[in-house]
């Protein structure tokens, strides 16, 4: 495929470019942190609205299913309005469903602004990292880009328990969704004298195949739900079943179109389908990692909020030192290599974190944490690289929607896949606790942290009554234990992958590959 290799794809002149895309930061930050502060007060703003805690869960479900079935329709709507306008539109359509959220009296209110949010944090996300390509030329500027947009990324889900708690302590729940207002708003306005201008193309909605979107809106929705209630429900139920099963119907139909509206025909790059691959394994390990560390925190060592995001900054502040390192390294050597040896430290930062026990708090988790974050910096930027650098600029929008969407769901089968380990496998270590409270007092002790001498017998009813929680805790921290196992095996799967893929052009050092943009006005890849 042809690609142009301009230097100045815009002509923008530096500081409106970079004020432009930190705009469309801002507006990525906002949408994914917003998951975050809200899931940690979810069971505050289910007793201030009077709803029950069957729909209270679909306030968070309704937010990411509008989220990934927006994903990937970036690209057609940035030639539609241009990236300037879409994410001006995005911007304000999120800043005033946050407001709306807010000033929400109901369930069936929160729920409504919760979804108008969740479409344009969706479009929001996939919008940055389609401007790097945009905006900035192959080189130093694009890899701090990249490196800044990766960040934070992953940055926002870390702060977001922290946030979340000390404005829920503090304040109300309604400044779960007020923060967002003015940085929304100064982040609008930002990107409308900033971004550059370009003719809009309303005639592609005429001409748009309306049915292939209804596909695949629907076929990700169902995906969704059904990972949602597999875990309660069951993976073999009649409606979990029938959610998989409808999932390939869906696949198919949207398939045989012959225009869809998605170009799923983008997977013939081969750098993008392996690209795409490994930002599947990232979601599943990454939001994995994520939705790990505050179970235990909360449900083990008995944390609030506020504690939690003080535990998970950790890992943010490894990869914000990370950052610049990886940058340089990204310029040096190959994309395949660098991806590789993150992917490996991911693994054995996510096997380190399969060691912990009930007494494990901030000092036996530091230093898993800190492998995790240098790890995951080099996890994002590598691949986002070889993925995305060399697809023509017209389909960059497209393809950085495949990619993102990608992560999501990789997350969401991850999440959904770790609740049923942890929740159908704790019972089972905590009656193995109590057995061995019978058979091997000793080795139970161990697990439980305690004397020997203050095991109950097993015909002192009270004695186990007053350890119970201990055994629970126990038993749940040995699943969660088998979870990082299971996260750190996922990561593995990478490294074949990467095996697979073999040499590509675009993974070649970013230094490399800016001299070869510069060096041939036209290239072919």
């Amino acid at each position: 495929m042809n690609q142009s290799v301009s230097t100045n794809i815009y002509n923008v002149p530096l500081l409106p470019r970079w004020l432009g895309f930190i705009a469309a930061c801002v507006g990525m930050f906002m949408a994914i942190l917003d998951i975050q502060v809200v899931v940690t007060s979810l069971p505050v703003i289910e007793e201030a609205l009077k709803i029950g805690a069957d729909q209270m869960s679909w306030i968070q479900t309704s937010y990411l299913i509008a989220e990934v079935v927006a994903i990937p329709l970036t690209g057609l709507l940035m030639r539609v309005f241009t990236m300037r306008w879409l994410l001006v539109g995005s911007l304000i359509t999120f800043t005033l469903a946050s407001l709306g959220c807010a000033a929400s009296g109901g369930f069936f209110d929160l729920l409504v602004w919760r979804v108008m949010q969740g479409i344009a944090g969706g479009l929001l996300i996939p919008v940055v990292f389609t401007s790097i390509f945009l905006l900035f030329p192959s080189g130093f500027q694009q890899t701090v880009a990249t490196t800044l947009g990766g960040f934070l990324a992953v940055l926002a889900p870390t702060l977001g328990p922290v946030a979340g708690g000390w404005l829920t302590e503090h304040y109300s729940w309604h400044w779960l969704f007020l923060i967002n207002i003015i940085p929304g708003c100064i982040a609008m306005v930002t990107a409308m004298i900033c971004l550059p201008r370009g003719a809009t193309n309303f005639k592609l909605l005429k001409s748009l195949d309306w049915l292939s979107l209804l596909w695949m809106a629907l076929g990700l929705s169902i995906l969704l739900i059904g990972l949602k209630e597999a875990p309660s429900q069951g993976w073999l139920s009649a409606f979990v079943v029938s959610c998989f099963v409808s999932v390939p119907v869906f696949a198919w139909l949207l398939w045989r179109r012959p225009n869809p509206a998605i170009m799923f025909h983008l997977f013939e790059d081969r750098a993008l389908s392996f690209g795409c691959m490994l930002s599947f394994l990232l979601g599943f390990c990454l939001f994995g990692a994520v939705y790990l560390m505050p179970v235990f925190l909360a449900f083990v060592r008995g944390h609030g909020p506020m504690e939690i995001g003080i535990v998970t900054l950790v890992s943010g502040a490894a990869q914000l030192v990370a950052a610049p390192f990886v940058v340089q390294l990204d310029r040096r050597f190959d994309a395949r290599l660098l991806s590789a040896i993150g992917f490996g430290l991911f693994a054995v930062g996510l096997f380190m974190g399969g060691t912990m026990n009930i007494e494990s708090d901030y000092d036996a988790l530091f230093w898993p944490q800190i492998v995790r974050g240098f790890a995951i910096a080099l996890c994002i930027l590598p691949p986002i690289r070889f993925a995305l650098a060399l697809t023509p600029l017209d389909k960059i929008g497209d393809a950085s929607g495949l990619f993102n969407v990608s992560r999501n769901i990789g997350g969401a089968i991850g999440i959904a896949l770790l609740d049923t380990v942890m929740f159908s496998r704790s019972p089972d270590f905590s009656q193995t606790i109590m057995d061995l409270m019978k058979t091997d007092p000793a080795a139970a002790a161990a697990i439980l942290k305690m004397d020997v001498a203050d095991i109950p017998t097993p015909d002192d009813a009270t004695g186990l009554m007053s350890i119970l929680d201990a055994v629970q805790g126990a038993g749940l921290t040995m699943a969660i234990n088998e979870c990082w196992m299971l996260l750190g095996g996922v990561a593995l799967l990478a490294l074949p992958i990467l095996f697979i893929l073999g040499p590509i052009r675009s993974a070649v050092p970013a230094s490399k590959l800016a001299r070869d943009a510069h060096a041939v006005p036209n290239v072919t890849t």
